[in-house]
């Protein structure tokens, strides 16, 4: 079975409701996924814009929220899911606002795309302090065992 990940929100390769962006209440949106392989110990959530400050020419990815450690036996989170409701043992990293926490799409111009992408690994990523989307990607390095990706779409008053 193939591991997914989905919203109630929005399709893949759909619009993402205002509500979760920075015209809205900029609260994350509900997340579900299944099928996480065997092995799995630990799964990681990165959301990001690779089409940063403009889509007709970006410069850089801009990441909206980093979590890790999520356990390999959840299921999803809430919409407008708070640090301490979580599943136990889910840690934070540091998005690019420098805090932690999820910062809905706000794209200065055009339409941007909101990569949501759940990795499932072999291992728990211990020993991180706020981390960042990069320190993350390398403690995982060599540890994916599975990625799923959903796919968001916004552009401010659209």
């Amino acid at each position: 079975m193939t591991f997914t990940l989905t919203s109630t929100a929005f399709a893949d390769g759909g619009e993402i409701p205002r509500l979760y962006t920075c015209e809205g209440d900029d609260i994350s949106p509900p997340l579900a996924w299944s099928n996480a392989p065997a092995g799995t110990e630990s799964l990681v959530l990165i959301v990001d814009d690779p089409d940063a400050p403009d889509p007709a020419a970006p410069q850089r990815t801009w990441v909206h929220w980093v979590l890790y450690n999520l356990p390999p036996d959840s299921t999803g989170l809430p919409a407008a899911v708070a640090a301490d409701a979580r599943p136990s043992g889910t840690e934070d990293g540091l998005n690019d606002w420098e805090h932690t926490g999820y910062g809905g799409p706000c794209p200065p111009i055009g339409r941007h795309r909101y990569f949501h992408k759940l990795y499932a690994l072999d291992t728990r990523l211990d020993g991180l302090s706020n981390p960042a989307k990069a320190d993350v990607e390398a403690a995982m390095a060599g540890h994916v065992l599975a990625e799923a990706v959903l796919l968001g779409t916004y552009r401010k008053g659209g």
